[in-house]
């Protein structure tokens, strides 16, 4: 099950970054810039060319849908806003938070966040948000709610919250502590909870 579930996450990653460069892409052409990001063609062919759409900009949040092999997949993204490693400046890859809704499978607002690299296998992180923190399962550069009972009233408090601390412990045994501002989080959910209807 974690193993699906970290290659379904870097999948739609993927597909959200093509999109996003996507975007980045058009505002540079019509600047007069030229190149067409290498990232877009990986991205449709890792959602089996079904590329995602940018439905809103909420915030720190872009909300998200794609519908590879025809089942409907929504997702709010965002980049931390602040990046700790501890030693300091370690080299790593981009970092995201994303929640996702797949109707197909029953999915409903399922959190997950790439660190950026290898995170310690065995280890746990920690989600930290208004006074509460959660503990996370790892699987690869991915972290996952560790009691998935937990997860409804855990994306209520990132609804409500105005930031998240995630921590983790890379395979090379570095501390890493990124944080996210929430703002516009509640709104993107809100948005794909209408789009991401069956």
């Amino acid at each position: 099950m974690p193993e699906q579930r970290g290659v379904r996450l870097a999948a739609y990653v993927v597909a959200a970054l093509g999109c996003a460069w996507s975007a980045d892409a058009s505002a540079q052409a019509a600047k007069g810039a030229k190149g067409t990001p290498p990232a877009k063609q990986e991205a449709s062919a890792v959602t089996g060319g079904a590329e995602p759409t940018l439905v809103g900009q909420f915030g720190t949040w872009g909300a998200y849908v794609a519908s590879p092999g025809g089942k409907k997949v929504c997702f709010a993204l965002a980049k931390p806003s602040s990046m700790k490693t501890d030693p300091p400046n370690r080299p790593r890859d981009p970092a995201y938070a994303f929640i996702s809704t797949r109707p197909a499978e029953k999915v409903n607002n399922e959190v997950s966040i790439m660190i950026g690299y290898p995170l310690k296998p065995g280890s746990e992180g920690t989600l930290e948000v208004a006074g509460n923190r959660y503990a996370m399962y790892t699987q690869g550069d991915g972290l996952w709610i560790k009691n998935a009972a937990e997860e409804d009233k855990m994306v209520d408090a990132l609804r409500k919250g105005s930031d998240v601390t995630i921590k983790g412990v890379s395979s090379r045994g570095t501390e890493t502590t990124d944080t996210y501002s929430l703002k516009g989080l509640a709104q993107a959910l809100d948005r794909l909870g209408q789009d991401c209807k069956r």
